[in-house]
């Protein structure tokens, strides 16, 4: 059975430290914000780019194309001598899988002998994250790249995603909602519940008032897609806009309701957070149905 390497892009947002520990390749998207350019190595802190954003400040983003993608991939080939398997962001919300697909069809003619498999894990953020997760999981089970790869496309739509988000603002300027259902869910403090549907796609599911009870939601919609669900279900990932408190306060509730001790809370990295903006709160975790 040949070696693989995992590999996944930043809008994983898993933490370096995780990154390091279980040796993850990572592609780069990057983003630019009040005219600066940054990317993973070069990057700024999350907190500054949150920041910038409550002040005004408007970041755009950039896919990985297929001159990126084939160098990148290329390298891992030659460094590692090994097949890789790729988890790819959501392909409804990036043409970065579709630039990935494209630059390991391209190496395998280059590479006769070796195995590039991109996973199209519509997903995105930690949602990414606990797939890529998962996928480590399995390799170190001792499951071959074609056996992993079978499993990771016959449960992604089981990995859930539950978020709600601050401000309605960065949903209107992402096409979200209207510029009118923004000024009226901001004056009546309306907030969103949204989820990643079977197409990887961002869908409003839901709303409330108040932000204590948006969260509380998050886990409500939790308990409804545990049903039912006979998966392993040992760990659960929350990232956030620059709101710790939050998310530690939807971490206690999750692990006092379902018993579920196993949690990694992180950031929501600037390439989505460029979009959700700050006060984005995101529950992701495996269940029954998205």
């Amino acid at each position: 059975m040949s070696d693989y390497i995992i590999s996944t892009d930043t809008t994983a947002d898993l933490p370096e430290d995780y990154i390091t520990k279980n040796g993850l390749e990572i592609l780069t998207l990057s983003y630019t914000i009040d005219g600066q350019t940054y990317e993973r190595g070069h990057d700024m802190d999350y907190h500054e780019f949150y920041e910038k954003v409550r002040a005004g400040s408007m970041p755009t983003t950039s896919q990985v194309n297929p001159d990126q993608a084939t160098r990148e991939f290329e390298r891992m080939l030659v460094d590692n001598d090994k097949d890789i398997l790729h988890i790819s962001f959501s392909s409804a919300l990036s043409g970065t899988y579709n630039s990935e697909f494209i630059a390991a069809q391209d190496l395998m003619e280059k590479y006769p002998g070796r195995k590039i498999i991109v996973i199209d894990s519509l997903c995105a953020s930690l949602g990414q994250g606990l797939l890529v997760h998962k996928a480590i999981g399995l390799k170190a089970e001792g499951k071959s790249i074609d056996e992993a790869a079978a499993w990771l496309e016959e449960n992604k739509k089981h990995l859930i995603h539950m978020f709600t988000v601050d401000n309605l603002f960065h949903l209107h300027r992402g096409g979200r909602v209207s510029k009118a259902t923004a000024i009226v869910g901001t004056m009546i403090n309306i907030k969103p519940i949204l989820h990643v549907d079977d197409q990887g796609r961002l869908i409003n599911i839901d709303k409330v008032r108040g932000r204590k009870k948006s969260l509380q939601a998050l886990v409500d919609g939790m308990a409804e897609r545990l049903k039912d669900y006979d998966g392993e279900n040992d760990t659960f990932f929350i990232c956030h806009g620059d709101c710790i408190e939050d998310a530690e306060y939807v971490a206690s509730l999750v692990k006092e309701r379902f018993g579920i001790k196993d949690c990694l809370i992180g950031y929501t990295g600037p390439t989505i957070g460029a979009h959700s903006g700050p006060g984005t709160l995101a529950l992701f975790f495996m269940g029954s149905y998205r």
